[in-house]
């Protein structure tokens, strides 16, 4: 909710408040759980990476946090920015590392939601199918653009990338 409030901070007067009720996610063949859910479901979410903090990797705790809490849709607004960011600081935490290099993920993911977008439906597809998490969309994303990232920070340092022989 802190997360949440300072990425609101200026933008809207409930930043950091859970939503009153019941909204809806346009473009998305997804509805969100009733308002009175949500505080048990971020519960559970945190449960999820609090039980899972020592035998997953990085990556699949980061990608889990983006697609659950996009999923829960605590918010009235800022569901989007908070789950990038809150995705971020676990992915900096669980490695033990501050990420160096821009674009970060959450820039390259506003740059481009496309794949984003395709990876939050497919982890969505098989919860409703299934009742299983599957973030493997999610994950190879987010590998991806950490590449990316990574990748220009080793270019800034002046540094070029071994040729082979």
């Amino acid at each position: 909710m802190a997360l949440h409030r300072e990425a609101l901070k200026g933008i809207s007067n409930y930043a950091g408040n859970y939503r009153p009720g019941s909204v809806e996610i346009t473009k998305s063949r997804h509805t969100p759980p009733e308002a009175h859910l949500v505080p048990e479901l971020i519960e559970d979410m945190c449960d999820y990476v609090s039980d899972n903090w020592e035998n997953s990797t990085a990556i699949h705790l980061a990608a889990y946090v983006m697609w659950r809490l996009n999923w829960i849709h605590p918010f009235a607004d800022g569901n989007g920015r908070t789950s990038r960011i809150l995705s971020y600081l676990v992915l900096n935490v669980r490695s033990g590392y501050i990420l160096p290099g821009t674009p970060t993920i959450p820039d390259q993911i506003v740059d481009d939601r496309s794949g984003y977008f395709a990876a939050l439906d497919a982890a969505d597809a098989a919860f409703r199918e299934t009742v299983t998490v599957d973030v493997s969309k999610m994950e190879e994303l987010l590998g991806g653009m950490l590449a990316r990232q990574l990748m220009e920070f080793y270019k800034s340092t002046g540094a070029r990338l071994p040729v082979e022989i």
